[in-house]
């Protein structure tokens, strides 16, 4: 059954209007509903802050607000929970421990580094060594050069996932961005669980 329409306050003054010149048929008076009260007027709205902060004429430049949304590479390493010796790894972050090996994904793609990184990982792993440096790039342009363009810093932000993901996840004990005398950050340590 469909829901009976009420008339509007405009439709009922409209109605009235015309019912005052119409002549009835009948005598019983035409009950027509009271017209409802006028809704308050709501409160006015705030001002929105403003985009851009109000600048004068001759004033110096302010640095912008920044609005990082997510935590940067290194932030990230460093938040993520200490499973290694405390001192072991204040050596390794000031460059005190020297990698016993190393791999240089530099210039590969994804696809490429992938397979290489696993391949070093594992056989490092089996071999009983501890400290390992993989060797990213900063990664600051782009290579349009292969069948699909990709950024090249994309193995820098890539590979610390790769190593908490499986087959290498389990025989990785902790992740961290070398010290500059190893690369700095186009470079990682990667600490080995014992075998």
């Amino acid at each position: 059954m469909a829901r009976r329409r009420h008339l509007s306050p405009e439709e009922a003054d409209l109605w009235r209007t015309v019912a005052r010149t119409a002549r009835p048929l009948h005598s019983h008076p035409i009950h027509l509903p009271d017209p409802p009260a006028a809704a308050p007027e709501p409160p006015p709205l705030a001002h929105a802050k403003p985009r851009l902060s109000p600048f004068l004429l001759g004033e110096k430049h302010r640095k912008p607000e920044r609005h990082d949304l997510a935590p940067t590479l290194p932030e990230l390493l460093g938040q993520a929970p200490l499973r290694m010796d405390a001192g072991t790894h204040a050596r390794m972050t000031r460059g005190k421990l020297q990698p016993e090996a190393r791999i240089d994904l530099h210039g590969m793609t994804l696809g490429e580094a992938h397979p290489e990184l696993i391949h070093f990982i594992l056989n490092a792993h089996s071999a009983g060594l501890r400290l390992v440096l993989v060797i990213t790039g900063k990664g600051k342009r782009r290579d349009d050069s292969g069948p699909i363009p990709q950024r090249m810093g994309a193995l820098r932000h890539q590979v610390p996932h790769w190593l908490h993901l499986s087959p290498l996840g389990p025989a990785v004990l902790q992740v961290s961005e070398a010290h500059l005398k190893h690369g700095g950050g186009g470079a990682y340590y990667v600490y080995l669980r014992r075998r």
